[in-house]
């Protein structure tokens, strides 16, 4: 069954679980709204990683036609993105091969250093384009989390707003366990419970029941064992659930691109 969306933001502090949560935002309820994104298997990881390695910038996007005529406009553009979890092939696109998929595996150094990404993905690119319009959008993932927590210490948001991307229409467990791990991280700067919603506090459970062996948690997550299924992606599970590795914090600028 679909979850029924909750009115947005009505605590100050939250978790939004599904599409049909953050697909409802209007721009009055995202007004002075920090947005934190997470989509951890696999595209936030990925963006993450991307940038840590040296990319320029990382522009989402929700088709893949709106990707190719970047390719078009710009031949030095590198293209990145999944359907079905898989790489989009040329026979998907009309005609243009992409040159990485949706693996953090897959953007090293030495393939994005100072290039610009655009990627597609199911979920992830959907959601950060559903915050466009808050105070501000951070890329979320566990391999970024104590850097995420830092810079929330210091803006001290009056809302924010923890935005799991799910995959398809549903909730994705790891997504919520991700949000979880954050809010474990920066509930005391709410200073307040009484700021907290619902959906904060289940995420926050969920992470403290998983807390001891995140790559196992995720690997049995539905979108786990999907990944696990495919031998050439089953490693990315362990990159995914790596716990405070990376101290970048890509934000959404205001033209909808993701940067540092």
């Amino acid at each position: 069954m679909m979850p029924v969306p909750r009115e947005p933001m009505k605590s100050k502090w939250d978790v939004l679980f599904s599409p049909a949560e953050f697909q409802a935002l209007s721009p009055d309820a995202l007004a002075g709204v920090v947005c934190v994104v997470f989509d951890v298997l696999r595209a936030t990881s990925t963006m993450v990683t991307a940038l840590a390695n040296g990319a320029m910038e990382v522009v989402p996007v929700r088709s893949i036609e709106e990707a190719v005529g970047w390719r078009l406009h710009d031949p030095e553009v590198l293209l990145g993105g999944e359907r079905g979890g898989v790489r989009i092939s040329a026979a998907l696109s009309g005609g243009v091969e992409f040159d990485l998929g949706n693996s953090p595996r897959e953007y090293t150094r030495e393939k994005v250093a100072d290039r610009r990404v655009v990627m597609t993905t199911t979920n992830g690119t959907r959601a950060l384009r559903a915050c466009a319009g808050a105070q501000r959008t951070f890329v979320g993932a566990l391999r970024n989390r104590a850097a995420l927590a830092a810079r929330l210490r210091d803006l001290k948001p009056g809302r924010l707003l923890l935005v799991c991307s799910g995959t398809g229409e549903e909730s994705a467990m790891e997504d919520v366990l991700s949000a979880g791990a954050l809010a474990a991280m920066v509930a005391d700067v709410a200073r307040d419970d009484a700021r907290l919603g619902d959906g904060w506090r289940m995420a926050l459970a969920l992470y403290e029941s998983a807390r001891s062996n995140l790559a196992k948690a995720l690997a049995e997550t539905k979108n786990g064992l999907r990944l696990a299924a495919m031998e050439e992606l089953a490693p990315d599970i362990e990159v995914c659930a790596r716990l405070d590795d990376l101290e970048f914090v890509p934000w959404l600028d205001e033209r909808g691109h993701v940067r540092i």
